[in-house]
């Protein structure tokens, strides 16, 4: 019987406004790139994966200034190549730059998805605890409380608060003693199958897979999902 859903953060529950990929694109017409913001959106899943897993095996707060810069560029190639644009080291370091500047210019923030706050009501109303855990490694609960999540969320998980990283089984376990609860009585949703789904499993949980563009329709070993509608046929 399951008693409480774990959701992943970033594009499980909030997304950027405006979109990364409109970011991306400002950033690359910067540094004279144009790219279509279609090519970057499917580029970006495959190079976040590459960057959560790395954060596993060594969190950025303990690399050296250096070591994450090159981390970070490493993630900014992966973009770049997924969405077949060829960059040397140098154009790379320059459209990573003209990010941190789009950013600010737009303003970017976090958004939740439209489909969240009724999945999380309608959770809520069937007795389901609901927490978080992220591997953003700083205090999101004033995050939370702007997006109107605190008051679904039972409990959050950084990174920080468990010093392991999805897909490490320990920061699930960190999770399970803060709802109290087994591993096979909790559902772990979240939108990077070796991050999120591999991770859960191996910590003993359920997971679903949130795939909202159908970018991932090799996965067929875990439910697949394209809303959080979808979340409540599986507690």
């Amino acid at each position: 019987m399951i008693k409480a859903v774990f959701f992943d953060f970033y594009n499980t529950l909030v997304e950027y406004d405006p979109p990364r990929e409109q970011l991306q694109v400002a950033a690359c017409r910067e540094a004279n790139i144009e790219v279509a913001a279609q090519a970057i959106r499917k580029a970006i899943p495959a190079a976040d994966e590459f960057l959560h897993l790395e954060n596993a095996r060594l969190p950025a707060s303990k690399r050296s200034a250096e070591q994450r810069m090159e981390l970070y560029a490493e993630h900014e190639a992966r973009i770049l190549e997924g969405a077949g644009v060829k960059a040397s080291r140098e154009t790379v370091f320059r459209v990573l730059a003209n990010l941190g500047t789009v950013m600010r210019q737009f303003r970017a923030r976090f958004a939740l998805f439209p489909d969240v706050e009724p999945a999380l009501k309608q959770l809520k109303a069937q007795g389901l605890a609901l927490g978080l855990i992220t591997n953003i490694d700083y205090d999101l609960i004033p995050t939370c409380q702007e997006l109107g999540l605190a008051s679904y969320l039972d409990f959050l998980v950084t990174s920080l608060d468990a010093g392991a990283a999805k897909p490490n089984p320990a920061i699930f376990a960190f999770a399970l003693k803060r709802a109290g609860i087994k591993a096979s009585e909790a559902l772990h949703v979240g939108d990077q199958y070796h991050v999120d789904v591999a991770g859960a499993r191996a910590a003993g949980l359920r997971a679903l897979l949130i795939d909202r563009d159908g970018l991932f329709p090799e996965v067929s070993d875990c439910p697949r999902i394209t809303s959080l509608g979808e979340v409540v046929g599986y507690v």
